[in-house]
């Protein structure tokens, strides 16, 4: 069986937050009836603000990752013009695109690449996640400057859910620059991310920071000299690129 994140999963990540969110609705609520007027509205208010963002990210996280297309993969028909022959899952932390990826293009020969470093990717929840969900016995690893993949190795690079946990620009630009390195001409890169947009930021609030803009995908694929070629929306809160490499 593939293994797959739920909602319950993204609870059992986030636990703290979700933690520190109930703890604040709670404190606000038992303060409000002791404070004057203005105070207690704000506090009541303050409340309120916090169960409605527990319950609308909890909610998201439902409508996305267990009741839409996202686990499917039928998705990718519209974002590659064809089935690769070879290809490339770079993970960094947490791995659930190889199993059935694999499963899906069985006679395309996958390369999986691990970039997790914990001296870098310091946050909670990917620590949990990589606890509960171990990388595939295959990985090799790698970092965001050396993937170990020959030059023009593959038709496909997929990065899901997996390049945001590069907080460091030039890391960022570097797995970037690796990716098209790899890719044949006319390979494709397909990214799969929640962005800080309007959306997001309306169910998960703050932490939508934690997601980074369109134009910041936009920006890295034009440093590596990659071309958008497909979008595809999934639950109209996560975006699949595909970038297209050009003639060298």
């Amino acid at each position: 069986m593939t293994r797959r994140s739920g909602v319950r999963d993204v609870i059992a990540y986030n636990w703290p937050q979700y933690a520190a969110g109930l703890v604040a609705a709670g404190v606000c609520a038992a303060l409000a009836g002791r404070l004057p007027y203005p105070l207690r509205t704000m506090a009541r208010a303050g409340s309120a603000a916090a169960v409605g963002l527990l319950t609308s990210a909890t909610v998201a996280s439902w409508l996305v990752y267990d009741r839409s297309e996202l686990y499917d993969y039928d998705w990718l028909d519209t974002l590659l013009p064809q089935p690769p022959s070879e290809h490339l899952v770079v993970g960094t932390g947490l791995d659930e695109a190889s199993a059935p990826l694999a499963a899906r293009w069985p006679a395309s020969r996958q390369i999986t690449v691990d970039l997790y470093d914990p001296a870098v990717m310091t946050g909670g929840s990917v620590r949990r996640a990589r606890r509960r969900v171990p990388p595939p016995p295959h990985a090799l690893p790698g970092r965001p400057d050396a993937l170990p993949v020959p030059r023009s190795g593959v038709d496909a690079v997929f990065l899901i859910f997996a390049a945001h946990e590069l907080r460091q620009v030039k890391d960022r630009e570097r797995l970037f620059e690796e990716c098209a390195r790899v890719l044949r001409h006319g390979g494709r890169l397909v990214l799969v991310e929640h962005l800080r947009d309007g959306p997001n930021t309306a169910v998960f609030g703050p932490g939508a920071w934690h997601f980074l803009p369109r134009a910041e995908w936009l920006r890295l694929a034009a440093h590596a000299g990659l071309l958008p070629a497909a979008e595809h929306r999934i639950a109209r809160l996560v975006t699949a690129l595909a970038f297209t490499r050009g003639p060298a």
